[in-house]
């Protein structure tokens, strides 16, 4: 009973220090609405980040570094290709798949609204990504979209920090939830430090709760299916038509503005010249699509390796993992132990193994040229010059498309074709071969004149020794 008296005393505090100053609650209105978002609104986030990361991508200043950064890669030239029609098409395609995965996931969504053309969205956006047509006007100009990327920045903004107040309103129950407990147990009921720790966390509840409506608003959370939906299906439209701009695929409406200018487009010719970094002339040629969502499931195709790459072979990650590796003891030879290099070995497949094996045949035990370790040095610095940047970008891209970072925006604006992904296997093994070839080089150097400089100061010792006998 005496904790019960307390309790209220507890709640009628708190009562007069959170009631509102108003008399009269005003008279409230029942008006049907559709059905919100509520707790979809976090996935919702995660699209929209995504398409925002998307359309940034496409900006003029990333479009040029594409041309003069990603696609004149010398590891990029060296074993995936030098061919610039063949690269851009690469990162056409792999914008497109990005842009088609997000519109995937927006149809299901669309299908809960209330708009026979949201319902329809995927099938709209396959017609429009075909012939380019747009009957129902989705794709928007220029100003209007940067209005709708503002919009889509804000919300994502919100609904994270939404999320953020939901997971502390949590841990704020659990904390009252203790602190009720622990006074339960308490024999002295009405401590006054208790009593105004349990007045602070009702108090810090009361207004986690307010803010968290409040965000409610603000945030996804309270907008409906279809006002959401035909937000971001405008945005996949008009970005679907600046790839298709930027790209140089003809099919996109003539009423859609051009925003950007003419040095900023990407059209290489088969043979392209030096600079200007932008040249006229299509970068694909436009097939004749062989599926009902013929634009997507083409671009697509686009991404499949070809055999003769270690995508195909699914060796690129593992790779990737095995460069850096050997970037490191290259880095510090005197630092490797011998478990390193047999642990180093073991993660050798069987075709690096025997063009190792083949390279070492009737190399000497000996190393002790400090000139000829000076130039495997620089020999192994130029290969993992161009080689390393690749392996690197495999990391990155891998990780932020795993499970773990599925919903989370890409920090980078790493693309495939930057990577391992489409990298010749037979260079890329030769390279590799060759990196341990000259690691093993250096590897003995170290480790020789460490002997002998341990074996000379040991003879010195010696040699001190014998004077003091003397």
């Amino acid at each position: 009973m005496a904790l019960e008296t307390w309790l209220i005393k507890v709640k009628k505090t708190i009562a007069r220090a959170t009631a509102p100053h108003h008399h009269a609650p005003k008279p409230t209105i029942m008006v049907k609405k559709s059905p919100q978002i509520g707790v979809l609104a976090f996935e919702i986030s995660g699209l929209m980040a995504k398409l925002l990361h998307l359309w940034q991508s496409l900006s003029d200043k990333n479009v040029t570094r594409l041309r003069g950064d990603a696609v004149a890669l010398e590891g990029v030239r060296k074993i995936v290709s030098n061919d610039d029609g063949f690269l851009l098409g690469l990162a056409c395609a792999e914008l497109v798949e990005n842009l088609r995965v997000v519109a995937k996931s927006v149809a299901r969504i669309g299908r809960k609204c209330d708009d026979p053309k949201l319902r329809s969205f995927e099938r709209l956006l396959n017609e429009f990504a075909n012939s380019g047509k747009d009957p129902h006007g989705m794709v928007v100009g220029w100003k209007e979209m940067e209005a709708k990327i503002k919009k889509m920045d804000r919300y994502v903004s919100s609904t994270a920090l939404l999320h953020k107040q939901m997971d502390e309103l949590s841990g704020v129950e659990n904390s009252l939830k203790k602190a009720k407990a622990a006074a339960a147990a308490a024999k002295d009921l009405e401590s006054s430090g208790r009593e105004k720790r349990l007045i602070d966390l009702h108090q810090k509840l009361q207004w986690q709760k307010q803010q968290i409506k409040y965000l409610k608003e603000k945030s996804l959370w309270s907008k409906t299916f279809d006002t959401v939906t035909l937000l971001l299906a405008r945005s996949i439209f008009t970005t679907l038509s600046r790839i298709k701009i930027v790209f140089g695929i003809n099919n996109y409406p003539s009423t859609l503005p051009r925003s950007l200018s003419a040095s900023a487009t990407v059209h290489p010719s088969e043979n392209p010249p030096p600079p200007p970094p932008f040249v006229s002339g299509p970068l694909v040629q436009e097939p004749d699509y062989p599926s009902p969502n013929k634009f997507f499931s083409w671009n697509s195709d686009i991404l499949k390796p070809p055999a003769t790459t270690l995508g195909a072979a699914a060796l690129a990650l593992h790779y990737a993992n095995l460069i850096i590796v050997m970037e490191k003891m290259i880095r510090s030879p005197q630092l490797v132990g011998v478990d390193a290099r047999d642990d180093l070995y073991s993660m050798l497949p069987n075709s690096i193994r025997s063009s190792l094996r083949a390279r070492l045949k009737g190399v000497g035990f000996s190393a002790t040229d400090p000139a000829l370790a000076g130039e495997w040095r620089d020999a192994l610095q130029k290969i993992l010059g161009w080689l390393s940047p690749l392996a690197h970008n495999m990391i990155k891209w891998q990780s932020e498309r795993s499970f773990e970072h599925q919903n989370l925006l890409p920090k980078t604006n790493v693309l495939l074709l930057q990577t391992l992904f489409f990298a010749n296997q037979e260079k890329t093994e030769a390279a590799i071969t060759e990196l341990l070839v000259g690691l093993n080089y250096i590897w003995r150097f170290e480790r020789e004149m460490n002997a002998k400089a341990l074996f000379e100061c040991t003879n010195f010792n010696t040699f001190l020794n014998l004077q003091e006998f003397k």
